[in-house]
């Protein structure tokens, strides 16, 4: 393979890129925004709705059980080891791009695209999955008041074929049935909005999800210890070590999100220290609350019974105290809302770090000239979210989304290797501890991660590989700002 392929970006070059004024983005954030953006980000549809499946099991795994904490524990320390990586490159290249800037600074533009390329996965299709779940916390909020959507325009087609009456109900255009996310769609145009607005008013919005959604896992934690019979948490992992490490491999969704932080990079008012704080500090502070709350839920009811796409509320239902249900569905709802911001705000500085590098066409970078964000492509990822979310089913984007994830997880940790060989005494403001023996647990863990998933779900993401390095090679890299320099 021709060697300019592994060219790379050196530093100087990188923080040089960001000086000229019309692709500048405006500093404005701190540890306690960039730690709230990242507990808005991880908290989610995972922990609301993933935790009962993984506790009682499915029709061809067995659940965790009680053990479900270790299960949090186990992708705690998962997570946490690619977290120490990127503190490390986050704050030594504080600029926007997250994993594809580091990888271009320490493994070559070839490997730089292809991450770059990987992380749509993440951002992009993980939103899709996102916004088609909160529609669905959405219309069972409202049907809680009463109010009952029509489910032809709440679900997708491939959904509704499955289920007759549905489709007896939709409108029909030329013979055919009008299925359609109507609620998704809303959302994420909505969502675009705000973030086209400019970055310190998307920043308030998300802390005032995050102080609602904290808050309701709070009242969930302290409300339902009140109800916590001891019985049920006996016997404590029911099927063993396997079951652990399964659900273990489940409830990663649930931590998706903290790297997110890294593609603000450039609007951190201190990013060598804040980038660090904020990263590890969202973890930790997730982390507590999901052992928590999966130690209060399998303490409620019987985890055989936790099965179901609203396992909090279930809890609550179960004991007959609707009302409280009807707070943790209301929870739900917002928090995956602040997921959607957060996530949709870092896929346009995806786009926007691989524009200014050449590897994109140049609107991709263009910067509005009043709100200082990247407007165009925040708008076009908002449009093609919106579109997907639409009709698309979400259990195919909810796999693409992991393995994207733990590939861009396993290529910073190995990046952090490859730059304590090549530059060992390169100035780091924040260093990764025990090279490299924590970047190896990285990589180690995140790929057992992806082994675990389906392979059908290994078949898509080297199709869309494929398809990226095709636009690579007509476009990118005859178009490359390093070459050209």
């Amino acid at each position: 393979m021709p060697f300019y392929l592994f060219r790379r970006k050196e530093l100087h070059a990188i923080l040089i890129s960001v000086e000229t004024t019309e692709h500048r983005l405006r500093p404005a954030l701190g540890p306690v925004e960039l730690t709230s953006l990242g507990v808005g980000a991880i908290i989610g549809a995972g922990i609301f709705a993933l935790v009962g499946t993984a506790a009682a099991g499915g029709d061809e795994r067995a659940g965790a059980g009680p053990a479900l904490i270790l299960s949090f524990l186990i992708t705690a320390f998962a997570c946490g080891f690619s977290a120490l990586c990127y503190a490390e490159f986050a704050s030594l290249v504080p600029i926007a791009g997250s994993a594809y800037t580091y990888s271009y600074f320490t493994l070559g533009e070839l490997v730089a695209w292809i991450i770059g390329w990987d992380l749509i996965l993440e951002y992009a299709v993980g939103n899709i999955a996102v916004a088609i779940s909160w529609s669905g916390y959405f219309v069972q909020l409202l049907r809680g008041f009463g109010i009952h959507f029509p489910p032809w325009l709440s679900t997708s087609y491939n959904i509704a074929a499955h289920n007759p009456e549905i489709l007896a109900t939709a409108p029909r255009l030329f013979g055919s049935a009008v299925v359609f996310n109507l609620p998704a769609i809303l959302v994420v145009l909505l969502i675009t909005a705000v973030l086209v607005i400019g970055i310190k008013e998307s920043s308030r919005l998300n802390a005032v999800m995050v102080i609602i959604k904290l808050s309701v896992l709070l009242f969930f934690i302290f409300a339902g210890a009140f109800y916590v019979k001891p019985e049920n948490w006996i016997p404590f992992a029911p099927h063993g070590w396997g079951s652990i490490m399964t659900s273990a491999a489940l409830v990663f969704f649930a931590y998706i999100g903290f790297d997110a932080i890294s593609t603000t990079a450039e609007e951190a008012r201190n990013p060598q220290r804040d980038l660090p704080i904020g990263m590890i500090a969202s973890l930790a502070i997730c982390t507590l609350l999901y052992v928590a709350v999966a130690a209060v839920l399998t303490g409620m009811i019987p985890y055989t019974e936790l099965n179901v796409p609203e396992p909090l509320s279930l809890a609550f239902s179960h004991l007959g105290l609707h009302w409280a249900s009807g707070i943790v569905a209301f929870g739900a709802v917002v928090a995956t809302t602040a997921v959607l911001l957060v996530f949709q705000l870092g896929q346009p500085r995806i786009f926007f770090a691989m524009s200014r590098d050449g590897l994109l066409p140049p609107w991709f970078s263009r910067v509005h000239p009043r709100f200082r964000t990247p407007h165009v492509t925040t708008m076009l990822t908002g449009a093609v979210v919106a579109a997907f979310a639409a009709f698309m089913d979400i259990g195919e984007a909810a796999e693409l989304t992991n393995i994207g994830t733990l590939f861009a997880f396993v290529l910073v940790c190995a990046g952090i290797i490859v730059l304590r060989v090549r530059d060992p005494y390169l100035v780091r403001p924040f260093r990764c501890p025990w090279v490299p023996v924590i970047p190896l647990l990285g990589i180690f863990t995140c790929v057992y991660l992806m082994l675990s998933l389906p392979w059908i779900t290994w078949i898509r993401f080297l199709g869309w590989l494929a398809a990226g390095l095709l636009i690579y090679f007509l476009y990118g890299r005859r178009h490359s700002r390093v070459v050209r320099e």
